[in-house]
């Protein structure tokens, strides 16, 4: 590994973290991330995902394929943490394989009255801060998808 891979790989806390409030209660938003014809349709906003594996329990593995442009991007993931309807942390990489290295994504849901925030962070370090960058705007354009299946429920 080059000693350019070690300033992007060295900090777990490197990262990004995105806002969205729901008007609904927090149950409805835990189950458009956590169902996996729900998260279908949101991961990728308008990008088609075919989901393969979906095992939802600590440790259980998660395999995907996203088709953007007509090339197909494998996705797997682990569920590192499921504390139903508050926190939900998935190890990821756009790799067909999940291994040692993998960025994180921690959804932590808080319920206020009749919405519910959730606070979504990825870190792990393993992107350039241009990388982070454009991951966070994709990631907000999935929450915007996100917030339509939301309102559906």
């Amino acid at each position: 590994m080059s000693d350019h891979m070690n300033d992007t790989v060295d900090d777990p806390e490197r990262g990004y973290t995105l806002e969205r409030t729901f008007n609904a209660p927090k149950a409805l938003v835990w189950r458009a991330i956590t169902e996996a014809d729900l998260f279908a349709t949101w991961f990728g906003a308008d990008t088609p995902l075919e989901i393969h594996q979906w095992d939802l329990r600590p440790q259980g593995e998660w395999k995907a394929t996203m088709t953007y442009e007509g090339n197909e991007m494998p996705w797997a993931g682990r569920f590192l943490e499921v504390d139903e309807p508050d926190k939900l942390v998935v190890a990821f990489v756009d790799a067909p394989v999940i291994e040692d290295v993998f960025d994180v994504m921690t959804y932590t849901l808080t319920e206020h009255g009749d919405s519910t925030e959730l606070v979504l962070r990825q870190h792990g370090g393993h992107l350039t801060d241009e990388q982070y960058e454009q991951a966070k705007e994709g990631t907000a354009s999935f929450l915007d998808a996100l917030a339509k299946v939301v309102a559906s429920l």
